[in-house]
């Protein structure tokens, strides 16, 4: 009997022009580039600038990219789903835009929000609607304008994010031994009072805004207990990839790369100690993106598609607010050229 299973078949990114560096940062807050970096590994992080410009400005470069690069013809796309907790509009939504502007006229579309997981539990959804049979091509889109939820007036969270998309094409293929093999995901809404953005939604709603309240004003950014948000991450980022691997019966010389969630370096390197691989199979670049939220995996994999081979093992892992955390294992499917 056939089985049908999810492929990548490329991927796509783009990340803005403009550089904040922790050197500009510690003109804004009280910190500074050792105390950033020895805390976050991150160095810079790139800033969408432009009137007008949203989170679809940057996920339509990274699909157009993709498209190219695959020689795919945009009506032959099933599906585009897009995870962001940065949407253009409330309504319509942004996958709804990208589908417009690359021209996939005859692709569903809708978003997905499951925090800095979000990426991850999107991809788990566009192989599910491959692998029963209805589709055969789909993109999974990750993007976020961070920058548009910062309070640059808060040392604490100003320094972490950075605006970016990346995207992967999926592609249905019979009898594979390549592609998204199995997938764990978890939620926690105990969660909330350590990660989260209070404004904008039902509970806050518009008829309510005070935007000369300073206090409402801050429930519009992103909030963040840092020590109970980190405690939290470190431990279940690490166990769900654990549990993903003796799951499938691997080990870490099985794997060849760990592909993270670039929210600190210090959460990375505790789930790569986890897997028991070494830092020579993480792909890492939060240096220069910092947490770009839903872009940071699909992001790593345009960073290091080059370096990964045909066959090779992958182990994906995230852990968002809300709390949301997930890992997935997957056989890369083909050698860049």
């Amino acid at each position: 009997m056939s089985h049908i299973r999810a492929v990548i078949k490329g991927v796509g990114g783009y990340v803005p022009e403009y550089i904040l560096t922790n050197q500009e940062l510690e003109k804004k807050v009280d910190t500074n580039d050792e105390w950033i970096t020895s805390r976050t590994g991150i160095k810079e992080r790139r800033i969408l600038k432009g009137k007008d410009q949203g989170t679809s400005a940057m996920a339509v470069k990274a699909v157009q990219e993709l498209l190219e690069k695959t020689n795919t013809n945009p009506e032959d796309i099933d599906f585009i789903l897009c995870s962001t907790i940065t949407p253009d509009y409330l309504c319509p939504v942004t996958s709804n835009l990208i589908c417009d502007m690359v021209g996939a006229k005859n692709a569903f579309s809708f978003d997905l929000m499951a925090a800095c997981s979000g990426f991850l539990f999107a991809l788990s959804t566009g192989a599910n609607f491959i692998e029963s049979g209805r589709y055969k091509k789909g993109i999974i889109i990750g993007a976020d304008k961070m920058s548009s939820i910062v309070n640059y007036e808060d040392r604490n969270t100003c320094i972490l994010f950075g605006d970016g998309a990346g995207c992967a094409l999926i592609e249905a293929e019979e009898n594979s031994s390549y592609g998204i093999i199995d997938m764990a995901m978890r939620t926690d809404g105990s969660g909330l009072n350590y990660l989260n953005i209070r404004g904008g939604g039902s509970r806050l709603p518009p008829q309510e805004y005070k935007f000369d309240d300073k206090e409402i004003h801050k429930k519009f950014f992103i909030h963040q207990e840092g020590a109970t948000v980190f405690k939290t991450a470190v431990t279940r980022m690490a166990d769900i990839s654990a549990f993903i691997m003796e799951k499938n019966n691997l080990k870490g010389e099985d794997i060849q790369w760990l592909v993270p969630h670039q929210a600190n370096k210090r959460i990375i390197d505790a789930t790569a100690d986890r897997m028991g691989i070494g830092p020579e199979k993480v792909t890492l670049n939060i240096e220069k993106y910092g947490n770009t939220t839903n872009g940071t995996l699909p992001l790593c994999f345009w960073d290091f598609e080059k370096k990964f081979k045909k066959g090779d093992n992958i182990i994906l892992a995230a852990f968002g607010g809300g709390f949301t955390w997930g890992s997935m294992y997957l056989k890369w499917a083909y050698d860049t050229k």
